[in-house]
């Protein structure tokens, strides 16, 4: 494979430096940057690379990315109860994976075993997870992981799109895994003391130099990348976040498939409203592949998989407090995304919702893409919009991207990129309405070349 420029940077970066940070923004390539980077080193030094990450990017993506770019390198996650945890450390790997929950369980498995400590790299994916790491307090697997930082790891990559979500007071933390505080102070009250002050509310904010001083003693560590220096903001920057459905989900999505198939092979014909009535037949398996089903004419429905949730959380943790669009098909799909982000709002008619939105009071926004007509200003709230399940329909799709589109964004003054993410369950028709949205190709043309794939 070859890297994109951009990602050759982010990979010397890597390289060059024994202690870093990559700011990089999602979509932008920063795991298989990094990955190549881990291929260089591992042709010189024997000891294995750790990766912390959120759990579906420990157990799913770091894999997962190997395998698609067919990278010489083996990845075993350290997922699971304690028993499999323990086992996947026997094995031999020259990466593993471990989500930030059992960070402080790894590091007591190797107190209490009579092997040492074999990681003499960590790569912290979403570094922001360790922001709160204090000197004698703070978070339990901040103070696990700040144990070996330094006395056991020799080389340490921090990753992330968004270092300070909740400004630069969030810089402390991630950068003490860097170099111990040389920069930023010993203490988190050192760091405070220096750069921050009362305000009249009573909250501490920075000083009026703060920015410009910490900007200066973290460049030679931190490399920011920002989007809009590599593309043409006129597109978007698409992303496909592929998931995998758990054995009886797949189990399920099989034996809908085949009956789908089996009806669509005597009813496609030539013309229109045929090939609407193909598109219809995929309803159920778009369904299972966002993660339920409507089991009768009521509408009633029965969750199968939280694959895609998930996903979608991953994501809202990887903005950072940057607000999402989130756009659904399915009634089920709403009702299980208000489920699990309580936080969220739904685009509904009134008009309050969009002036809210559009002041940045709306962390995440649920919005089917028929309710986001012509005429919908989104632009202001936010540039990043998420596919959670997809539909057959052209206009909806284009309608939906263009309310935050780049167009708009420029329009209203908002030098940055949009981001478009797609949530997709490998092996489904997913990946059919996806190549129809993009090549705007016939629902027919489409379903055709499907079969012809499966048989």
């Amino acid at each position: 494979m070859k890297l994109r420029p951009y990602q050759e940077i982010i990979r010397d970066f890597l390289l060059e430096k024994e202690r870093c940070n990559a700011f990089v923004p999602m979509g932008l390539g920063k795991t298989v940057s990094t990955l190549k980077a881990i291929e260089s080193l591992a042709l010189v030094e024997a000891a294995p690379t750790l990766v912390l990450a959120p759990l579906r990017v420990a157990q799913s993506t770091w894999p997962d990315e190997v395998q698609k770019w067919k990278l010489d390198l083996s990845v075993t996650p350290i997922v699971g109860n304690a028993a499999q945890r323990a086992q996947a450390l026997r094995e031999e790997s020259e990466i593993y994976t471990i989500n930030y929950e059992n960070v402080p369980w790894l590091v007591d498995w190797f107190k209490y075993n009579p092997r040492p400590w074999p990681f003499k790299t960590i790569v912290a994916d979403e570094v922001t997870k360790l922001k709160g790491f204090r000197v004698k307090q703070g978070r339990a697997r901040a103070k696990a992981i700040g144990e070996v930082a330094f006395e056991k790891v020799d080389r340490w990559i921090g990753l992330t799109g968004t270092p300070a979500p909740n400004g630069l007071k969030d810089l402390w933390g991630i950068m003490w895994f860097i170099d111990g505080g040389e920069r930023l102070g010993k203490s988190y009250e050192a760091f405070k003391q220096r750069w921050f002050q009362r305000g009249y509310n009573g909250e501490i904010e920075p000083c009026p130099w703060a920015q410009d001083q910490i900007q200066g003693l973290l460049q030679d560590v931190c490399l920011s990348l920002d989007a809009k220096d590599w593309f043409d903001l006129k597109e978007p920057i698409r992303n496909r976040i592929v998931v995998d459905l758990p054995y009886k989900a797949r189990q399920m999505y099989r034996d809908m498939e085949k009956k789908m198939f089996l009806e669509l092979e005597g009813r496609l014909g030539p013309t229109e409203i045929e090939a609407l009535n193909a598109a219809s037949k995929t309803q159920k398996c778009l369904q299972l592949a966002a993660g339920a089903i409507y089991t009768d004419d009521q509408r009633n429905w029965q969750e199968v998989h939280d694959a895609k949730i998930q996903a979608l959380d991953d994501i809202i943790e990887e903005a950072n407090g940057a607000p999402v669009l989130v756009a659904y098909h399915f009634r089920h799909d709403l009702h299980r995304l208000t489920a699990a982000f309580p936080r969220g709002r739904v685009l509904d008619s009134d008009p309050e919702t969009i002036r809210a939105w559009n002041a940045g009071k709306i962390p995440v926004l649920f919005a089917h893409p028929a309710s986001a007509g012509h005429g919908l200003n989104l632009q202001d709230g936010g540039n990043i919009l998420v596919f959670f399940s997809v539909n057959w329909s052209l206009e909806e799709h284009q309608q939906i991207i263009e309310r935050i589109g780049p167009t708009r964004q420029m329009q209203a003054g908002h030098d940055r990129p949009v981001f478009i993410h797609y949530i997709l369950a490998n092996d489904t028709v997913d990946f059919d309405v996806l190549e129809r949205l993009e090549s705007k190709k016939t629902v027919q043309e489409v379903l055709m070349a499907a079969m012809k794939r499966k048989r």
